[in-house]
């Protein structure tokens, strides 16, 4: 869902949650996109993780994440009912190689994929996993769809996909998103 009075605002909070994560664990992401690039300092991560703790008694990891790709969907104009999140690390010595499949293979191809909103990449500067894939999705469905499938099941991708580790994907069934004028 997103939520949206059309103010500018300097950056936008996103919130995706899930009853139970492909670990079994219920999860939850907050995401803060700055409209200027914004670099955080890694003392104001960890401040807000003691502020969570301290407001919830939940632990929190806070990260900083730098865009690596951003691609409209082919659904960029419809609402997006899913966030799907494949976060990883390549096995040493293939973060060049999955990092230019990602660029120009697999983004690209899953993000032309009918019911895709937007696809993008980022780096984690903080924690593992460093790459977090991020795709949003008119409906569950689109991950079983024949073209979604079709890009996954690349003879690049075979090569690629064995040298992930440290691998979780998780589906969140919905979105929020705010502008800081609506907080504060």
């Amino acid at each position: 869902m997103n939520i949206s009075n059309g103010q500018d605002s300097p950056w936008v909070l996103q919130f995706a949650s899930t009853n139970q994560a492909e670990d079994g664990q219920a999860m939850s992401y907050g995401y803060v996109h700055f409209h200027k690039a914004h670099m955080l300092g890694h003392e104001v991560c960890s401040a807000l993780e003691a502020a969570w703790h301290a407001h919830t008694g939940h632990e929190a990891q806070v990260s900083r994440m730098q865009s690596q790709m951003k691609l409209a969907g082919a659904s960029e104009s419809a609402a997006a009912q899913h966030h799907y999140v494949v976060e990883t690390d390549p096995e040493a010595g293939w973060d060049a190689e999955i990092y230019r499949w990602y660029n120009e293979e697999h983004m690209p191809g899953l993000s032309k994929v009918p019911g895709c909103v937007l696809a993008q990449r980022m780096l984690n500067l903080d924690h593992t996993p460093r790459s977090f894939a991020c795709y949003d999705l008119t409906s569950a469905d689109v991950m079983g769809c024949p073209p979604w499938l079709a890009v996954r099941a690349t003879a690049w991708s075979d090569v690629c996909r064995p040298h992930f580790t440290n691998t979780l994907r998780t589906r969140f069934p919905y979105t929020v998103t705010q502008t800081a004028s609506q907080i504060l």
